[in-house]
């Protein structure tokens, strides 16, 4: 496996768009903020992923007009964190 790339979060700031589609090749990456690492990214293999995860039905759950949640919101409503 490849060594991961290092990015910066001003570099994830400024090509966000160009960084994932490179993830999603499968590439892996390592955010550092102040020149310490923080988060790998990393391409999720299709395998890795459970399908009955209730992340996938948030469109089922979600109300109509409805107010917009914060992730904290979703995450407790959908895992009861």
């Amino acid at each position: 496996m490849n060594k991961p790339a290092t990015i910066t979060m001003l570099e994830l700031r400024e090509k966000a768009e160009d960084i994932v589609k490179s993830v999603q090749k499968g590439r892996r990456m390592i955010l550092t903020c102040r020149g310490r690492p923080v988060m790998r990214l990393e391409p999720i293999l299709a395998d890795a992923t459970d399908p009955d995860d209730a992340f996938y039905r948030l469109a089922e759950l979600a109300a109509r007009g409805g107010r917009s949640l914060r992730n904290e919101e979703i995450d407790a409503f959908i895992y009861g964190s």
